[in-house]
């Protein structure tokens, strides 16, 4: 089956406050305007419906970084102001249950986040704590006179020797860091302080904090409180296993009193994102049954507050679930889901009936094609903020009611720069694998100035996870690429999420190759169409995507050039050393590595790397933990001692995601097409 649909720059049917009439296309998207770039996170819409106060994200091209600041907006697009006069970092709002004051998080003077409260008449804001760590997780209590938050307690550093004293005014070396924790650091952030996140209350208006939870376990889930004010229900893994169970939580109450803590949930597998029901006697959260599996779909389900009378809610859908909301009758559950790449919001009621409200949530992935961040919140009154994705700009903001046809969008964030560019348009493409003729999902971008008698070379993105999946969002980078003259084909392979449960999971024990077939079958079907020349083929992908480049590279020499961005080579040196090691075996691929290291061997890439004669770009970030460099460095090295030609870009003070600055985005992307236009 072939199915190819034109995805229209905007949605036609979007009624749009504010907007000006479009000016001329003057210019193709340009490096320089991602410095132009603004988009929507999460957005936040008071109890009464009247007022949404959302994360405004930018760039700033001064301070070369992603700004973020809180604005508020009539929920009829009206009366757009900055909710503060504060010139720094901003995020997090959460409206107290009567809808007069915003608490969020803010970096204050001389520390790190602190936890602050904005007055909505009064225009005035306070800073409410004086924290050792950063808060997280911010929850009103039902009465409006308590704020519960997540936050790290810090405990010392093992020591296995105490060394002797430095004479007087001697400068020796640091002694050495010692280490006992399986889980020590993490991508993007470094080496994890020691200690242990727990649950915290304050004042609203500030005052003495107090820690809630104890014991030696991380309590890192966002605290959900009971409608009488007197528990916290939180997701947490208190097992004894803990350390090595790191897919399972369980749901637990805790007494705000006295911290007495009581296990609500017994089910290996993750169970989180707890929701408590307006009366207060059903407890509705997300999870599944932990089968060892590489995919498996997270489900709703519903208890009563004691923790007896587990049922699952069947909403009949094979996808997975992500937030959930009771709605404003406590009669059902809102819920967010991804469809064949688009991100929705859905309605159910307790019996499993599922409508879907509303769709195209996200646009907040400001990098390749990717949903980010999609969010809703709902009012009293059933109105619902959201975040709304196109191809051709980043997320706007939007509102919305059960029943009603299409959102509508409320700000205009990007239209300044967004009517005078000519974008390249998207296609959604469809086509039948030549493995076992399931069908199979892309997208293509073509240049801003497309002719329809031209033939165009191919460039291929491919995305990372490799479980999730690329959509029709606005991307600068595939943007700039098709700006460059390339036609850009970025597929949604096996593996990927937004599918169902059996596609996602097709993967189990079988990436790297599994997917490569896909990817070419589209690459074929391309060329079978007339789109694109089929001895003009350049590929390229991030993370899994360049671990899938590194393999196709292996395996044909079709492409004239590839850019393979932070891959992993070798599943061995990878599974044991990078940040999230221990969440490879079994469900990855089978035992460890010592224990079957021709399992792990026979899909790496670096297996193959004997039969590649591309010219490869390799890249990554200086700090990367997730694709540590040394991963990168076995394809540059084995590439120079046979002789192909390659180059090695080390993007300097960044990890794994390495266009977290505006210019690395941009490096990143001049790097990748300055080694294409070499073999053009």
């Amino acid at each position: 089956m072939i199915r190819v649909a034109l995805i229209a720059p905007a949605l036609t049917a979007l009624v749009l406050v504010g907007q000006a009439p479009a000016e001329a296309q003057q210019n193709a998207f340009s490096s320089m305007d991602v410095f132009d770039l603004e988009w929507v996170q999460d957005p936040r819409i008071s109890p009464d419906g009247e007022l949404v106060v959302y994360v405004r994200r930018g760039m700033d091209i001064m301070n070369d970084r992603r700004t973020s600041e809180l604005w508020i907006i009539r929920a009829d697009g009206s009366d757009h102001r900055k909710l503060t006069s504060r010139e720094v970092a901003e995020s997090n709002p959460r409206w107290s249950p009567d809808g007069t004051r915003i608490a969020f998080t803010s970096s204050a003077e001389g520390s790190g986040s602190e936890i602050h409260v904005h007055w909505v008449a009064e225009g005035t804001t306070a800073r409410v704590t004086r924290l050792d760590n950063s808060p997280r997780g911010i929850t009103w209590s039902p009465d409006g006179r308590k704020l519960a938050f997540v936050k790290h307690v810090s405990a010392p550093e093992p020591r296995l020797v105490s060394p002797p004293s430095a004479p007087e005014g001697a400068q020796w070396a640091d002694p050495p860091r010692i280490e006992t924790r399986l889980n020590h650091e993490q991508d993007g952030v470094g080496l994890l302080n020691y200690g242990y996140d727990h649950l915290f209350v304050v004042g609203a208006e500030g005052g003495a904090v107090r820690q809630v939870t104890s014991g030696d376990y991380h309590h890192s889930g966002a605290p959900e409180w009971t409608p009488d004010g007197e528990q916290l229900i939180f997701s947490a893994n208190r097992n004894e296993e803990w350390e090595h169970e790191f897919r399972n939580t369980e749901l637990y109450s805790v007494r705000v009193a006295d911290g007495e803590i009581r296990q609500l949930t017994d089910r290996f597998g993750p169970n989180h994102t707890p929701r408590v029901s307006p009366d207060g006697r059903t407890i509705a959260y997300l999870g599944y049954e932990d089968r060892i599996r590489t995919y498996q779909l997270t489900r709703i389900y519903t208890m009563d507050v004691d923790g007896s009378n587990v049922q699952e809610v069947a909403t009949g859908l094979d996808r997975s679930i992500g937030g959930i909301e009771w709605d404003e009758n406590g009669e059902g559950l809102y819920f967010q889901y991804a469809d064949e790449g688009v991100s929705k919001i859905g309605h159910t009621a307790m019996d499993g009936t599922a409508t879907q409200v509303a769709r195209d949530l996200g646009g907040t992935s400001i990098g390749r094609p990717y949903a980010g961040s999609p969010a809703f919140s709902l009012s009293t009154d059933g109105t619902i903020a959201m975040n709304l994705s196109s191809t051709h700009r980043p997320g706007e903001l939007a509102v919305t009611r059960r029943g009603q046809a299409e959102p509508r969008q409320v700000t205009d964030l990007n239209g300044a720069w967004a009517d005078r560019r000519a974008m390249g348009e998207v296609r959604d493409v469809w086509y039948t694998s030549s493995v076992d003729g399931r069908d199979l999902h892309g997208w293509i971008v073509l240049p801003p100035d497309h002719d329809p008698d031209r033939v165009y070379p191919l460039l291929v993105e491919i995305h990372g996870g490799p479980i999730s999946h690329y959509g029709p969002h606005f991307s600068p980078e595939v943007q700039l690429f098709a700006s460059a003259g390339y036609v850009v084909f970025y597929p949604n392979a096996r593996g990927s999420t937004s599918y169902g449960e059996e596609f996602g999971d097709l993967l189990y024990h079988d990436f790297s190759g599994g997917e490569y077939p896909d990817i070419m079958d589209g690459v074929d079907h391309l060329i079978a169409e007339g789109v694109v020349s089929g001895d003009s083929l350049y590929v390229t992908g991030g993370s899994a995507g360049g671990t899938s480049t590194a393999w196709i590279i292996g395996q044909t020499n079709r492409f004239r050039a590839a850019a393979v961005q932070k891959p992993v080579m070798n599943w061995i040196s990878k599974t044991l050393a990078a940040d999230n090691y221990y969440a490879y075996s079994d469900y990855r691929y089978p035992g460890q590595p010592w224990e079957n290291p021709m399992d792990y061997w026979e899909v790496s890439p670096i297996s193959l790397v004997g039969n590649v004669e591309t010219p490869t770009l390799v890249i990554l970030g200086e700090l990367d933990l997730r694709t540590p460099t040394w991963e990168a460095k076995q394809l540059y090295h084995a590439l120079k001692l046979q002789g192909v030609e390659t180059m090695y870009v080390e993007v300097p003070d960044t990890y794994h995601f390495i266009s977290e600055r505006p210019s690395q985005l941009i490096t990143k992307v001049d790097h990748i097409l300055a080694w294409f236009e070499r073999y053009r």
